[in-house]
């Protein structure tokens, strides 16, 4: 059985069904419950089996009265709760057979077999016809992707994204950044766009045999900190957490756990970032993204900004 990773689902022996939000996933997997059976839900998987979605706080809430067990900083789902694990990279054919803006989608990118598949609602069969696409990719295959939906926006065989659109994910994700920092940061990343109007990521995660690339753990907290420094590795910069090595005298690495600060820094670039410094081992890290609202952290290329 190949490992669980970031940007799987689970389903529990109750049937509900989690992303899978973590690669530490040992004897308990970090997890966000996303859907819990319900007759009276309003999404519909393709057995007729109907779910309720929840948001962020609706399914920390949820845990807390039904599996307080599975309480943490995520939900952790011990292995022998586990009765299916859903993976983008098996899924995508079922995707494919019953969704034609996907179907459109993919057929203007050349990917390898097994790098790529849709997580969130469609790997579940529980989307709708507003649901965005959550299209996720696999290691050195991103870049390709990345560098691919680039040529397909310039030589217009999709759409950019419009301002109405940045707009909506900017408010979405109501950063500590304002909207005209926000902007060129995103613009530049090759990592979002729209196709007959429904809105997609191009998410990364890590292949398989590059799991271990960075253990993260809860390091020991010292203190908060805005720091300025050169980024010497963004190799992992669109990971979940995005992990940045920096050359500066008290921070090894910056980390983001928040979506929007992925991608936001190339290697040789200075960046600004402020959140919560933690030691691990001999390095000490700065943590963005230690609330779900991040408020007071962020990061910004100081470089693209004055370039």
């Amino acid at each position: 059985m190949k490992p669980i990773r970031l940007r799987d689902f689970i389903e529990d022996r109750e049937g509900c069904l989690y992303a899978v939000s973590a690669y530490d996933s040992g004897d308990r997997i970090g997890c966000t419950l996303r859907y819990v059976p319900d007759p009276a839900g309003e999404r519909v998987d393709p057995a007729g089996r109907r779910y309720r979605k929840y948001d962020f706080d609706e399914a920390f809430a949820w845990i807390r009265e039904h599996r307080p067990e599975y309480l943490d900083t995520l939900h952790r789902v011990p292995n022998a709760d586990v009765r299916r694990v859903y993976k983008p990279e098996d899924e995508i054919g079922n995707v494919l057979a019953r969704n034609a803006r996907v179907r459109r989608l993919l057929g203007l990118f050349d990917l390898p077999p097994a790098t790529y598949g849709c997580t969130g609602s469609l790997l579940c069969g529980l989307e709708n016809e507003s649901s965005d696409i959550d299209l996720v990719v696999y290691g050195d295959a991103w870049f390709s992707a990345q560098r691919q939906l680039r040529r397909l926006v310039l030589s217009g065989r999709l759409a950019g994204m419009s301002e109405e659109m940045w707009r909506r994910v900017y408010e979405k994700r109501a950063p500590e950044i304002a909207f005209e920092t926000f902007v060129p940061h995103e613009r530049r990343k090759w990592n979002r766009g729209e196709i007959d109007g429904t809105y997609f990521d191009l998410l990364y995660a890590r292949s398989y045999d590059n799991l271990d690339a960075v253990p993260v753990g809860r390091g020991r907290v010292i203190g908060r900190a805005t720091v300025e420094a050169t980024v010497t590795d963004a190799s992992l910069a669109f990971d979940s957490p995005a992990v940045y090595a920096v050359a500066h005298d008290g921070i090894d690495r910056v980390l983001s756990f928040t979506h929007t600060y992925a991608g936001q820094a190339l290697a040789g670039e200075v960046i600004e970032a402020r959140g919560v410094v933690e030691q691990h081992g001999d390095e000490r890290w700065l943590i963005v993204g230690t609330t779900r609202e991040a408020r007071g952290e962020y990061i910004i290329s100081k470089t693209l900004l004055e370039g």
